[in-house]
């Protein structure tokens, strides 16, 4: 059974920084990816990073927030800079099942990953 654990979220003030871990386990994956999703929107996409470490991001954070993955461990990171209000929301860690065929990719739909965390808030004090 995969499970995937998140954690690292809290309160920073702006311009601070966090950085969150997601543990999986229970399978292999391809793309291993961050989404987040503030009160009232919808869950959009952070930034995900493949079996071949190449990574992709939101416009919104590129430059401020960094993905890296720990095969070994088998979690996936996200080290947040530079945090503003509307970095607030709850973000969710997301895992694609492990295909041959599909590790090169680097997804950035929802209804492209196969395995969901339950999320942790980040919350960002103006």
């Amino acid at each position: 059974q995969v499970q995937l654990v998140e954690s690292g979220g809290g309160l920073v003030q702006a311009g601070g920084s966090l950085r969150l871990s997601c543990a999986a386990s229970g399978g292999s994956f391809n793309a291993m990816a961050w989404f987040r999703q503030a009160p009232g929107k919808e869950r959009e996409f952070v930034a995900t990073v493949n079996r071949l470490t190449t990574t992709r991001y939101a416009d919104s954070v590129k430059g401020r927030f960094t993905i890296s993955r720990d095969y070994i461990k088998n979690t996936v990171y996200l080290q947040m800079n530079s945090l503003q209000p509307e970095d607030t929301a709850v973000y969710y860690c997301a895992t694609v099942q492990f295909k041959s065929s599909t590790r090169t990719r680097t997804p950035i739909r929802t209804d492209e990953y196969d395995y969901w965390g339950r999320g942790t808030q980040v919350t960002v004090s103006s």
